[in-house]
């Protein structure tokens, strides 16, 4: 038990009347008790008095509403020794404040109700250090004390010490508690000490909090195994190895909730007088309940600031931690206690973690940072897990923000310098060679990786490629910056070409010019005319396609002929002369894209490329659309996809199916323009097929929005609203214009 929840009333009453700064002769005289009897009361002379009798005394003393509950309660407990001396009314401070949790709450509410019919209930509550798990067992046994009339009890079970105490020591402190006589244990000594303890279970409604738990042989013995009791044990590790539990994960708080903590603690004026610091502040502190009460204090105690000033003292990552401390309370003093307790192989691969850019870390990319195999650093990265050091999701492996700038000030005081170094150049120099040969899955001529490669990671299909590709992007783009920043030009540029074709796949990501923009650079740096011709036309597509930046895309493109006229290389000059066409076209310039459309089909025939001829039938037969020649379009789309049938394994099979989705994307739209709604969806239903087969979201969208507009058009207006619900589910992955447009379009028919 807590050492507060075991002051006995005499004890609590001296202390009290110590706070309030009043001698035993004040107290008589301001409550009408006599001066001895209140002596006697603090020295345990005299039995508990009557409630009249500390209803006076919590006059006297002036108590608010919290100390007089537990003065009174400490009343009850001696009148009636049944009853726990740890009763919830005496709970120790820091539960007043509680936020949130209101699904966990809920679910304990309804476990609550499950041991009232006499099913004893345990739960594990557990989470990182920091995330308020004692808060929330508390707060939910206060919140119950009336569903469990014969006590609560709350043992610090000292998890985190170097001895915490053993389950023997333990059980008696709840025998105690609950009232079994000293005879009583001493005849069954303690070989009989647990059957005195299920007895005292089984027989009593109490609800018992196990908190700071070490482990689970240091919970299991103090489980109820019949009756209507409820244990609540809170613990950094999730104790994996218990039976029949409830488990209640527990991780950090939603912004607007953190925003509500922190306003409870410097108050609303402070909090109303700038709400984006305040934001601030609350990312700043990861969300995570420790950090909060932490910042909300410093600026409590520090009236004089205000909440920007913390809000950019907290935005330097290398001092946050030291700027989230008050007093003796510490963030990274709780992230201390776990650290201390883990093996030396999980110690240093959460310092290595450190030294990953993204947010997750795979357990592939675990393995790079430390050299093990990935069996073991699997169970080393679940190691961490348990012990709450890190987040988990499938085969993803996370580092709270505040547990990363820990890990990182570990990394620098325990690793050497070089050796870090060469730990994370060795992680993006995989990185960058694992995203090359994933790239080249949808490049034509490549496709599935080499007999020779020797990866630690799956990309025997496309998919396991793409996959990949998506899940580790922030990692390898990070390396990829990191290999410009050392202008290691080869290598981005190798990896921006080897990504060209997979952005087909991917178009909306988001960062692709930033891609070709940077390969560019190096291709200039490296002197090589066709290698500069190459990344200039990719960075005029992603300019184009990804941001819509028309003439900015043109600029690029007559750079990238003027560079591949001086390689001497017709592909690439055909493709300058394509992208032009395609940006006149979207401009509305259909005149002038025409003769850089047949230059482009002209020199792609004179080179044989026949993904380039396919390109530019495309973009010829959209112009014609663009153009409002729809039938024309039409034959156009019609005599590209027989192209398709005729060139079979000549054309990549991921180019083939993007653009065989795309064609027929067109000529639904060309369909509805011309007002034959059956045909239109006809082909549009086709493309979505095809777009979600090849798993191409923005593809996907595209087909969607115009297959919604085509059932509009023609009176199906609930079958428009369930595609146009299939369009806004697609969410980041779609085109950002049509799933803003679907989102627009469910509003106006929900209003009509």
């Amino acid at each position: 038990m807590t050492e507060e929840n075991g002051v006995g009333f005499g004890a609590l009453l001296r202390q009290l009347r110590l706070e309030a700064s009043l001698t035993i002769e004040a107290l008589a005289e301001a409550s009408g008790v006599s001066g001895r009897g209140i002596g006697d009361l603090e020295r345990g002379r005299r039995a508990t008095p009557q409630r009249g009798t500390v209803a006076a005394l919590a006059n006297g003393l002036n108590l608010h509403e919290p100390d007089r509950e537990r003065l009174l309660a400490a009343a009850r407990i001696g009148r009636n020794p049944r009853q726990s001396p740890a009763d919830v009314r005496a709970f120790p401070r820091g539960i007043d404040d509680f936020v949130g949790r209101e699904q966990e709450l809920a679910h304990l509410t309804a476990l609550a109700g499950q041991a009232a019919l006499g099913r004893p209930q345990v739960v594990a509550v557990s989470g990182p250090p920091g995330t308020g798990k004692t808060t929330l067992a508390l707060h939910a046994a206060r919140e119950l004390a009336d569903r469990f009339p014969d006590g609560q009890l709350v043992l610090d079970l000292r998890g985190m010490d170097e001895e915490p105490p053993m389950p023997a020591e333990l059980m008696l402190r709840v025998l105690k508690a609950v009232g079994v006589a000293d005879r009583d244990l001493a005849k069954a000594g303690p070989p009989g000490h647990p059957d005195l303890y299920r007895q005292a279970l089984a027989g009593r409604r109490c609800l018992l909090v196990l908190d700071n738990a070490r482990d689970e042989a240091q919970v299991r013995p103090l489980l109820p195994s019949a009756g209507g009791a409820m244990v609540l044990i809170t613990s950094r590790r999730m104790l994996t190895g218990l039976e029949d539990v409830e488990r209640l994960p527990i991780g950090e708080l939603s912004p607007s909730e953190a925003a509500v903590f922190l306003t409870g603690v410097i108050g609303k004026d402070r909090a109303d007088a700038d709400p984006d610091a305040l934001s601030e502040v609350a990312l700043r502190c990861a969300y995570l309940p420790l950090a909060l009460r932490v910042a909300g204090n410093w600026l409590a105690t520090r009236t004089g600031w205000t909440v920007r000033r913390l809000a950019d003292r907290l935005a330097l990552q290398e001092r946050r931690l030291d700027t989230l401390a008050a007093g003796d309370v510490r963030v990274s003093a709780a992230f201390d206690l776990s650290y201390r307790q883990l093996t030396p192989d999980a110690a240093r691969l959460f310092r290595l973690l450190a030294l990953v850019d993204g947010p997750d870390a795979s357990v592939a990319v675990s393995a790079q940072l430390t050299g093990q195999e990935c069996f073991d650093v699997e169970d080393t990265l679940e190691e961490l897990v348990e012990t709450g050091l890190l987040g988990s999701d499938q085969d993803r492996y996370r580092l709270h923000d505040l547990l990363k700038l820990y890990a990182r000030d570990r990394l620098r005081a325990e690793e050497p310098e070089e050796a870090a170094e060469a730990a994370r150049s060795a992680l993006h120099h995989w990185l960058l060679e694992t995203a090359v040969v994933a790239g080249r899955w949808f490049e034509p001529d490549y496709g599935a990786p080499p007999p020779t490669w020797q990866g630690i990671v799956d990309l025997s299909t496309a998919d396991r490629a793409r996959r990949w590709l998506q899940t580790e992007s922030i990692n390898w783009l990070a390396a990829f910056h990191s290999a410009a920043h050392e202008e290691d030009h080869a290598a981005v540029v190798e990896v921006a070409e080897a990504l060209h074709w997979f952005s087909d796949q991917w178009i909306f990501w988001g960062h692709w010019p930033e891609v070709s923009a940077t390969a560019a650079a190096s291709a200039q740096a490296l002197g090589d005319p066709l290698l500069e011709a190459t990344h200039l036309n990719l960075h005029a597509w992603a300019l184009l396609i990804c941001e819509g930046r028309h003439h900015a895309s043109m600029e690029r493109s007559a750079e990238a002929l003027e560079a591949a006229r001086r390689a001497r290389d017709l592909p690439q000059q055909a493709w300058a002369h394509s992208y032009t066409a395609w940006a006149l076209s979207h401009l509305g310039d259909y005149s002038a894209a025409a003769p850089h459309n047949r230059e482009a089909a002209q020199l792609f025939e004179a080179a044989g490329d026949m993904h380039g001829t396919l390109h530019a039938m495309c973009s010829h037969a959209d112009t014609l659309l663009r153009a409002g020649r729809y039938e024309e379009s039409i034959a156009e789309h019609l005599r590209t996809l027989a192209f398709l049938d005729q060139a079979g394994d000549s054309i990549e099979p991921h180019s083939a199916a993007f653009n065989r989705a795309n064609v027929q994307a067109s000529i639904g739209q060309a369909q509805t323009l011309l007002e034959n709604w059956a045909k239109a969806a006809d082909h549009l239903r086709i493309a979505v097929d095809l777009a979600r087969a090849s798993a191409n979201p923005g593809l996907e969208s595209r087909a969607l929005i115009h297959l919604a507009e085509a059932l509009r058009a023609g009176g199906h207006h609930e079958q428009a609203r369930e595609v146009y619900v299939q369009c806004v589910g697609l969410g980041e992955s779609g085109n950002p214009e049509h799933v803003v447009a679907a989102r627009e379009r469910l509003a106006e028919l929900d209003r009509s």
